[in-house]
């Protein structure tokens, strides 16, 4: 199988225009791809008018499905009144979710976790058999992300925190962290650039402390203005409690900042000591945290901090890892599906039964589209091969708008 070159499916309900860790990983992995001579299609929801079909950088070919998300917060209808599904849970609990794990997993051939510690907990949350399961860690785009050419003086020290501002990102702790913080230094900043919900609450936490002259709130921060950002602060902060591995982190090294994090999930595999400091995500332990982060800041080489991670973390080296496995999952024997069931019945005594009934349907419904599809090809006189297919378009027709943002090269509405 080596040097086979694969049509992949990218399916995600985070992507552009919206851009966070999920959304970083998704592109460039998609690019890189793409550069080693694969055809890669995103499949994700519509966002607003942003529907159909569309081409961004190198033609990586876009289908905004024109569906309604599911409701990320609405833990009782997303859990029980629609198929299973392997977001939306928010903060159902875990018990729920290990049997959505098992059935997600369950036939699948190869999986891809982003840290030694995701791997562990999926393999034991879903059953799967650890030999499947690879880790292939993330990485940063470090040609954008660039520490400032000149070193910023620490007579005001800034602390950057950009994140989603929703409970599972700590926006509660950063709630009761930043106005210690600034009782306890007074040449501390703090600068914010993010949006979500628990945005409110820090509106309300900076005018009870009177803290507006020192935390700047920014709202949602465009991924092209990313790295203006970062490089105005000595500090990076995450407060997340739960993370998987955390793009953000990466990217902040690679402008030459000092981590804060919350010892949560994959972050300790991030990076190596000296470039982060850890936490319990408890606002006692980030105080003494951004403490001694403070006083490591003398000793902190941005430039130096930058090409450590240059030799670290490469999309390029992500890619051929994923190539790797996507290889071995090609390998597999294809099964039908009578075979395929007894993996099901593996989930449980009641789940392994519903599980099989989902399939079964979900193979019928499938087996019913692809006739309909056969009788309108008929009704239209156009052949099977006449639906489109990913064009191969070369890394020469990357276009970029004035900003750095993804743009368009093409659009089809449906």
């Amino acid at each position: 199988m080596e040097g086979t070159k694969h049509k992949i499916l990218m399916v995600s309900d985070f992507f552009f225009p919206n851009f966070g860790g999920v959304e970083s990983h998704i592109y460039y992995l998609s690019q890189c791809l793409l550069k080693l001579g694969h055809k890669v299609v995103v499949m994700t929801h519509a966002y607003g008018n942003r529907s159909g079909v569309r081409y961004v950088t190198n033609g990586l070919k876009v289908y905004y499905v024109p569906w309604r998300p599911f409701l990320m917060q609405n833990t009782l209808p997303t859990l029980f009144l629609t198929l299973p599904i392997i977001y939306g849970f928010a903060d159902a609990g875990s018990i729920h979710m290990n049997k959505v794990l098992q059935f997600t997993l369950a036939d699948i051939d190869q999986a891809i976790c982003v840290s030694h510690t995701s791997k562990e907990n999926t393999v034991l949350r879903s059953g799967i058999s650890p030999e499947k399961v690879f880790m292939v860690p993330n990485a940063v785009d470090t040609a954008m992300f660039t520490p400032s050419p000149k070193r910023l003086s620490c007579d005001e020290i800034v602390i950057v925190v950009i994140s989603r501002l929703v409970y599972r990102k700590g926006a509660d702790l950063l709630v009761e962290v930043i106005p210690e913080v600034c009782r306890l230094f007074p040449k501390v900043r703090f600068i914010i650039g993010g949006d979500g919900p628990k945005c409110v609450r820090l509106e309300e936490m900076r005018e009870k402390f009177s803290l507006q002259d020192r935390v700047e709130m920014l709202g949602a921060v465009s991924h092209a203005q990313v790295r203006s950002v970062l490089i105005s602060g000595h500090i990076f902060l995450n407060s997340s409690l739960t993370e998987a591995f955390c793009i953000a982190i990466l990217e902040a090294a690679s402008c030459g900042l000092l981590t804060v994090s919350t010892r949560v999930g994959g972050v300790p595999e991030v990076l190596p000591d000296d470039m982060i400091v850890l936490a319990e995500p408890a606002p006692e332990d980030m105080v003494r945290a951004v403490k001694k982060a403070i006083g490591m800041l003398p000793g902190i080489e941005p430039q130096v901090m930058h090409l450590r991670m240059k030799k670290l973390y490469s999309w390029d080296d992500v890619a051929k890892r994923t190539e790797i496995v996507y290889d071995r999952a090609m390998q597999s024997p294809t099964t039908n599906l009578l075979d395929r069931l007894p993996r099901y019945l593996t989930c449980g005594s009641w789940a392994g039964k519903l599980f099989c009934i989902v399939m079964i349907i979900n193979y019928l419904v499938w087996r019913l589209l692809e006739f309909l599809q056969w009788k309108l090809i008929r009704l239209i006189t156009q052949p099977a091969e006449a639906i489109e297919e990913v064009p191969d378009i070369g890394p020469l027709h990357a276009q970029l708008d004035s900003r750095g943002d993804l743009c368009e090269a093409q659009e089809k509405e449906i």
